[in-house]
């Protein structure tokens, strides 16, 4: 299985013989990065927002989770969890899905838009966490130390990061480094995917992976 990040919250799992997922497909306009041109089964939507459900950005008829609920396409479980609960006088939040994708038993989960860190019966819920997507910039979404919070419940074996400010990025996040000091590293060399074989190859403590983007 292999995962590649395209920017924001954009990223794509793909794995022989099943289901490509592509996560959040953004307008490019909206968030900078490159024109997307991919090609998927299902693309999976945390909320309705030109940054993360641009569905012209992908081919190939996709099957489209836009909400919580229990789903099975071409061997690929998808469980969507609903996050940032508003408060009776908060009407800004806005509403977002998580995804827990199961590639044979490899859980990965894309935290979406989350601003609010997980309950412990949110985490429970889901099961065993081995790789998080977790959005780390701040803004509309987890700042630092709030990803480094939820990442202590999920007790995932990678975090890969997302949502933060690159030199492609129009959004105003905060930088990647500042999520690395929370987690105590200083710099992280960056590789344009991620592949794991089975859960038996996953590191046994959490360990940071920070994924590069498709430069034009």
């Amino acid at each position: 299985m292999e995962i590649f990040w395209y920017g924001h919250s954009c990223f794509r799992i793909t794995d022989r013989g099943q289901a490509t997922v592509v996560c959040d497909p953004y307008d490019h306009e909206h968030v900078g990065y490159s024109s997307l041109k991919l090609r998927a089964d299902i693309v999976t939507i945390s909320h309705e927002s030109p940054s993360h459900s641009y569905l012209k950005a992908v081919k190939g008829d996709p099957y489209v989770i836009d909400g919580p609920g229990e789903y099975e396409i071409g061997g690929v479980f998808i469980t969507g969890l609903r996050t940032n609960h508003r408060k009776k006088k908060d009407v800004t939040l806005p509403p977002n899905t998580l995804y827990l994708i199961d590639y044979n038993g490899i859980n990965i989960v894309h935290l979406g838009d989350m601003v609010q860190v997980p309950t412990q019966t949110e985490v429970e819920a889901l099961g065993p966490v081995h790789i998080a997507l977790v959005p780390v910039g701040g803004s509309t979404s987890l700042n630092a130390s709030k990803a480094s919070e939820a990442i202590s419940l999920f007790e995932p074996n990678i975090v890969i990061p997302m949502h933060y400010a690159t030199e492609a990025s129009k959004a105003n996040y905060d930088p990647i480094a500042k999520f690395l000091k929370e987690m105590g590293l200083s710099t992280v060399e960056t590789v344009p995917s991620y592949k794991v074989t089975s859960i038996e190859t996953l590191p046994e403590e959490t360990q940071v992976v920070v994924l590069d983007y498709p430069h034009e």
